[in-house]
């Protein structure tokens, strides 16, 4: 290989590396608060929907409920960071009494840096948690934060995260077949 091809598959692999989760699990509910102070963590930011609950459902459901509870009661401090609207995310956050930011515009880095300041953290003090590469995991990781990707609660999608899928399952694909993430397609 010349050294033109080597640096072009240097290059592509550092871009790849962007969307490779820290991290990846089945659902939410398999992150518990001592595992994340093991690693020190003290904060989390969280998508909401297809990462929390399925994409068309208002409200947590008993077993979320408890999660963030127990979070709570460790000390471990959540903000929801969402695309969607304020009208979405604030209907499902207020009854929580949980922090958010909606229209996040993921993977940018603002809502990213405002989370923290929020939260009173540093980035190596938070995680963020997702379902999606390339909102979640891509603008967790530009943004120098240790990312949990998780399986999708719903097997749909609304219309603009169907485009992204797509190109999502490649990049897993790829990563599978490297050996380097264990994932399960909720498409298949």
């Amino acid at each position: 290989m010349d050294t033109e091809n080597l640096l072009e598959n240097i290059e592509v692999w550092n871009l790849l590396e962007l969307f490779l989760p820290s991290q990846h699990v089945k659902s939410i509910f398999d992150i518990t608060p001592e595992t994340l102070q093991e690693k020190g963590v003290k904060g989390i930011i969280t998508d909401l929907d297809n990462t929390l609950v399925e994409w068309d459902r208002p409200s947590a459901t008993p077993k979320l409920i408890q999660w963030f509870e127990n979070m709570r009661a460790h000390g471990i401090l959540v903000t929801i960071v969402s695309n969607n609207n304020e009208n979405r995310v604030k209907s499902f956050s207020d009854p929580l009494k949980i922090p958010f930011i909606f229209q996040a515009r993921k993977p940018m880095g603002k809502a990213f840096r405002r989370a923290i300041k929020n939260m009173g953290l540093k980035r190596e003090e938070t995680v963020v948690i997702g379902d999606q590469l390339l909102t979640d995991v891509l603008g967790g990781n530009r943004n120098g934060f240790r990312t949990i990707l998780v399986v999708p609660v719903a097997r749909t999608d609304g219309l603009i995260t169907k485009f992204n899928r797509r190109i999502e399952r490649r990049i897993l694909a790829f990563f599978k077949r490297k050996g380097m993430l264990e994932w399960e397609d909720p498409n298949e």
